[in-house]
């Protein structure tokens, strides 16, 4: 069977589609498989599965070491960046201070040489006065040999002769926020998820990686189903249960412990710093016109 004639014409002056893709030029598509997307049993901060999973009222899961550890680490963070706020806040008043003593000291001896001085001086401190601080031809500047030297020297590569730029630094907030949806979250807003495995005969002879069940319709959990659990027991259900008995009974199915509406906690599904997810899963990179093999070697840079 002939090829097509599109991807074997070769002596046009302007390139087809298919050479096009060929040379990774233009936007380059292709859609996310399921190594791209976090499984629902796995931590948002390790990308393992996890232990001891603590949730938080957005539906983000961690494991109980991941996030304490990365809420220590925003409070001593926060706790630096206080530190240099208020060094910063105790320089400047200082500076502010001992700009305020120089400024009286010089109106004093200004004072004084008007009173006590044989050369009149001007009480105008714009009169007579150039950009380098002299008053007039009767004034005389003291300046060292080095300042000297600073102030006329070309050589600006070396480091005495470089200016410097203050850095302000901002007053940090004082919450630690949530590394997922990057909400403010406490450890007290945290509750433990409880998820109820599968541990049928016949699983247990043919996986060796652990699989979960919704306790009431005993479907197995994966990424296609929306989860919810209950933030009064941490107990996790598929959407269609938690819609179907506990949104209407106002109890847990499981320990029959009370639950309210607000107690029902979407969990969220993928999406970490490294995966794609929600409708979506499409990866786009924008390359100009170059080597490349087409969709295959392209790198995800953009996701949607």
């Amino acid at each position: 069977m002939p090829q097509r004639h599109s991807k074997n014409n070769n002596d046009l002056a302007f390139f087809t589609y298919d050479e096009k893709r060929k040379l990774g030029y233009g936007t380059q598509k292709e859609r996310l498989g399921k190594d791209s997307i976090k499984p629902f049993d796995a931590c948002a901060l390790c990308l393992k599965p996890f232990i001891d999973p603590l949730c938080c009222q957005k539906g983000h899961v961690f494991c109980k070491e991941c996030i304490l550890e990365c809420l220590l680490s925003q409070k001593k963070d926060i706790q630096r960046k206080l530190a240099a706020h208020a060094a910063q806040q105790k320089q400047e008043k200082e500076e502010e201070e001992e700009k305020l003593t120089l400024q009286k000291a010089r109106e004093l001896e200004a004072f004084d040489q008007q009173n006590h001085g044989a050369v009149p001086q001007y009480s105008d401190k714009n009169h007579g006065r150039d950009k380098n601080g002299f008053h007039g031809a009767n004034s005389v500047k003291v300046t060292s040999f080095e300042e000297e030297a600073l102030r006329t020297m070309k050589a600006f590569w070396l480091p005495s002769a470089t200016p410097e730029a203050s850095m302000k630094v901002e007053a940090p907030p004082t919450s630690t926020v949530c590394p997922e949806g990057k909400e403010k979250l406490k450890l007290k807003s945290l509750f433990p998820v409880i998820f109820t495995e599968d541990n049928s005969d016949k699983k247990k002879s043919t996986s060796l990686d652990k699989s979960y069940i919704c306790p009431s319709c005993k479907v197995t959990l994966t990424n296609t189903l929306s989860l919810v659990a209950l933030s009064s027991c941490g107990h996790v259900f598929c959407k269609r249960c938690a819609d179907k008995f506990m949104a209407v009974d106002k109890v847990c199915l499981v320990c029959n412990k009370g639950c309210k509406e607000r107690n029902l906690v979407n969990l969220e599904k993928g999406g970490t710093g490294f995966a794609g997810h929600g409708d979506h899963l499409e990866a786009k990179d924008y390359k100009h016109l170059g080597s490349g093999s087409g969709l295959g070697l392209v790198r995800p840079s953009t996701k949607t």
